[in-house]
C-alpha cells in the first residue's frame, strides 16, 4: 500500500499525472474530456475518467473529486490512494462492482485554486432546469454588496455590518443565505449560473456513457470545507425519499458509528441547497436505483471558510490586485479547503477507505 502523503499533490498538474499513472498501472480503462481553457501554470485541463471493472456491470460505484475545484486537492489524493490500494482493488473486483473514478469534475477551479468553474459558477448549484423560473434567494440579495465590498481587506464598517447580521440572525442563517445558491448575481458567491456549464454537460455525458447499463448506482462525491477538521461527514445526497435514506444509512452508517446526516432534516453541517449535481443521475441513468453521499471533510470553522471565499471572489473581481495580495488570498483558499498536515491526510484516507468498502458491501446487498 502506498504512503498516504505520497497520494496527495500541491498542484493540479501533478495531481492529474498521479491519477493517470496510478489508474493506468492498475489496468483501468482511461478516457479524458479536454477542457477548453488552460490552467494557471499553462497546463492542459481535463475531466479524466478511469473505469475499474466491466462496462456492463450491474452495480456501479462512482467516486468523484473537485466538484468545487480547490477541494480536489483532497479528493484527488483519495482517488490516487484507492488506485494503488491492492486490498481495495481486490475487494471491489471480487464483488463484481465496477468503480468509476471521475477526476476533476471542475479542473479549472482545481488548477486556479477557486471553488467555482471558469464561468464563476458553483457546479453544485448548476443542475437546474433553466427553462423554468429559478429560485430567488432574497437573503443573499440583501448581503451581496456587504459580502463583496470594493476594498479588501474589508473596512471596519463592513466587518461590523456582517457581524451585526450574524448577531441578529445567527450563524446558521448567515451560512444558508450565503451558500444555498443564487441565480441573480453572476459576479457573486455561490452563483448557480444561467445555463449548464462545461462541467455540467461533460458530467452528463460521462454518466450516460458509463451508467446507462447499471441497475444499481452508488456515488461518493468528495468535498472539503464544512465541519470539524478531518472529520468526514457523510451527507445524504439523494432525493428526500425514506427508502434512499434507509439504504444510505444501512450502507454507510456503521450501525450509528458514522451516521448519515441530511440537510432535509437539519442534521447536516450543510445548509439546504439548490441545483445539486447528483440530480443528473435521474436524468442520465433513469433505470438505476441510486444511493449517494457527499463525503464532506472538515477544515476550518465555517466563518473562516466563508471569509476565504469572500476574499477569492473579491480577487476575481479585482485582477489588478498586487501579487503579494493575490498570493495571500490563494494561500487562504488552500488553507480553507485542504489541511496540509500528515495527521489530516491520514484521517482523510482512513475514512475514505472505510466508506469505499461499505459502498461495495451495500451494492452487493441491494435487491
Amino acid at each position: 500500500m502506498m504512503n498516504v502523503n505520497a497520494a496527495f499533490s500541491d498542484r493540479y498538474a501533478r495531481a492529474r499525472i498521479q491519477f493517470l499513472e496510478a489508474t493506468a498501472a492498475a489496468g483501468m480503462a482511461l478516457r479524458s474530456f479536454d477542457h477548453p481553457l488552460k490552467g494557471r501554470d499553462g497546463e492542459y485541463l481535463a475531466m479524466d475518467i478511469a473505469l475499474d471493472g466491466s462496462p456492463d456491470a450491474q452495480s456501479l460505484l462512482i467516486v468523484s473529486s473537485a466538484c468545487h475545484g480547490v477541494e480536489g486537492y483532497c479528493g484527488s489524493g483519495v482517488q490516487v490512494f484507492a488506485a494503488r490500494d491492492a486490498e481495495w482493488l481486490a475487494q471491489s473486483r471480487a464483488a463484481g462492482v465496477a468503480v468509476l473514478y471521475i477526476h476533476a469534475l471542475n479542473p479549472h477551479g482545481f488548477s486556479w485554486l477557486r471553488r467555482t468553474t471558469q464561468e464563476n459558477v458553483d457546479l453544485n448549484r448548476n443542475f437546474q432546469d433553466f427553462s423554468q423560473a429559478l429560485a430567488h434567494n432574497g437573503a443573499y440579495a440583501d448581503l451581496h454588496t456587504l459580502l463583496l465590498p470594493q476594498e479588501w481587506p474589508p473596512t471596519p464598517a463592513n466587518q461590523a455590518a456582517i457581524a451585526a447580521y450574524i448577531e441578529a440572525n445567527g450563524v446558521a442563517k448567515f451560512q444558508s443565505a450565503v451558500s444555498q445558491g443564487q441565480y441573480a448575481f453572476a459576479d457573486g458567491m455561490f452563483f448557480g449560473g444561467t445555463e449548464p456549464t462545461w462541467s455540467n454537460r461533460t458530467l452528463r455525458e460521462v454518466l450516460k456513457t458509463y451508467g446507462g447499463n447499471a441497475k444499481r448506482v452508488a456515488w461518493m462525491d468528495l468535498h472539503t470545507g464544512l465541519g470539524p477538521s478531518g472529520v468526514g461527514e457523510r451527507i445524504f445526497a439523494c432525493r428526500d425519499e425514506p427508502d434512499a435514506f434507509a439504504r444510505a444509512s444501512a450502507w454507510w452508517g456503521g450501525g450509528g458509528a458514522t451516521p448519515i446526516t441530511s440537510f432535509y432534516d437539519g442534521s447536516s453541517n450543510s445548509a439546504r441547497l439548490t441545483g445539486l449535481m447528483w440530480g443528473a443521475i435521474h436524468d442520465e441513468c433513469p433505470q438505476a436505483q441510486y444511493t449517494g453521499i457527499a463525503m464532506e471533510y472538515g477544515t476550518l470553522p465555517i466563518l473562516d471558510m466563508i471569509a476565504a471565499l469572500r476574499a477569492d471572489h473579491w480577487l476575481h473581481l479585482h485582477p489588478e490586485a498586487p501579487d503579494a495580495q493575490r498570493r495571500a488570498i490563494e494561500q487562504q483558499m488552500m488553507d480553507a479547503f485542504y489541511v496540509d498536515t500528515d495527521a489530516w491526510r491520514e484521517q482523510i484516507i482512513a475514512q475514505a477507505r472505510q466508506a469505499l468498502f461499505q459502498a461495495v458491501a451495500g451494492l452487493c446487498s441491494a435487491p
